[in-house]
């Protein structure tokens, strides 16, 4: 009974905190799912896209490598190219995901930027188990995006606009979390090095080339001064 109201609890904890998320990936997801039917696919693909790789750039991107010809290795480094940022991401979770069971390895696996950004930012009452909640988290999230690309599969063909563009809206997302995460901050250094580094290195690698060296040069640069930001 302890431990079924301890998980029923880090649940209610849990989803207040998704509730933009819900909002983001319901439309998100839809549009991939509208995205994916109006090239060709039935709902099946975006279900179990949505909830196998569950990365969205990737799913947006998989909609054109599965039309175009078979390239296994340009596919593999394009998606750690674009994924990139999630070897990052886990080394800052180090240490909050170093809980016992399994839970930890479903958390590793399902950790997005918007999961990231909950789990790592959160502040998690004494009371409430941090593994159940960053498990809730996680999988409440990754259940919005499922459903909204299923409904968008199922959907798609039945709503009459030009899917022109709706790709665009994981950047507007993106622009969303970033703002969200400034209106937290308690000081903007962090922000102001990443914008100002990959400013940089976009202007010299282009393109999607710019992510890991830029990443790099971030990740090197906050771990150099980790100690001052603390202090501030």
């Amino acid at each position: 009974m302890y431990k079924q109201n301890k998980i029923k609890s880090a649940f209610f904890a849990a989803f207040p905190n998704t509730i933009p998320i819900l909002a983001g990936f319901l439309f998100l997801g839809m549009a991939y799912g509208i995205y994916m039917n109006r090239s060709g696919f039935n709902f099946l693909y975006p279900m179990f896209m949505s909830a196998v790789i569950f990365a969205g750039s990737v799913e947006f991107a998989t909609v054109s490598w599965l039309l175009g010809s078979f390239d296994p290795i340009n596919i593999f480094f394009l998606t750690l190219m674009i994924n990139a940022r999630h070897l990052f991401y886990g080394l800052s979770m180090l240490e909050k995901y170093n809980i016992p069971g399994i839970k930890k390895y479903y958390l590793i696996y399902g950790m997005c930027d918007e999961s990231f950004s909950i789990n790592a930012t959160a502040d998690i009452h004494k009371d409430i188990d941090r593994g159940w909640f960053m498990f809730f988290v996680t999988l409440l999230n990754q259940f919005y995006w499922v459903a909204g690309a299923t409904l968008g599969g199922i959907f798609g063909s039945f709503i009459p606009f030009d899917t022109k563009g709706i790709d665009f809206v994981m950047t507007a997302l993106f622009i969303v979390i970033f703002l969200e995460n400034w209106l937290k901050e308690k000081n903007h250094i962090a922000s102001i090095v990443g914008l100002t580094v990959s400013f940089i290195y976009l202007v010299i690698f282009k393109g999607t080339n710019f992510i890991i060296p830029s990443m790099s040069v971030i990740l090197a640069t906050l771990t150099l001064i980790r100690e001052r930001l603390k202090n501030l």
